[in-house]
């Protein structure tokens, strides 16, 4: 999926229309019809602003992931990353246990 393809995409799942982003971003709808149309490609900046409007990471805007995490919970993670190694290790050993329970639950 081209650059282009996933704006459109994730603007209309938001509901917001051509003129509502470029409004948000700092743009006209005419230059968001342009990058959804891949006429052109947005400056990094502009990419950036795109991405946190839509709340999605730029690496999933621009197809570099396929899998967009959820902002919350890469607010969660970048807590856990922070903590001290004991502590970390401590989160990260239940929480393989949930989800080692979770897919358990899934397969019986």
């Amino acid at each position: 999926m081209t650059l282009g393809e996933h704006i459109t995409q994730l603007r209309k799942q938001k509901k917001l229309s051509q003129n509502d982003l470029g409004k948000k971003v700092g743009t006209s709808g005419d230059i968001i019809g342009r990058y959804e149309r891949d006429e052109v490609k947005p400056s990094i900046e502009v990419a950036s602003k795109i991405a946190d409007v839509l709340n999605v990471s730029l690496d999933f805007l621009v197809g570099k992931v396929a899998v967009e995490v959820d902002s919350e919970l890469l607010k969660r993670i970048i807590d856990i990353q922070q903590m001290n190694t004991e502590d970390k290790d401590h989160i990260l050993y239940t929480l393989d246990a949930l989800i080692k329970s979770v897919k358990f639950k899934a397969i019986a």
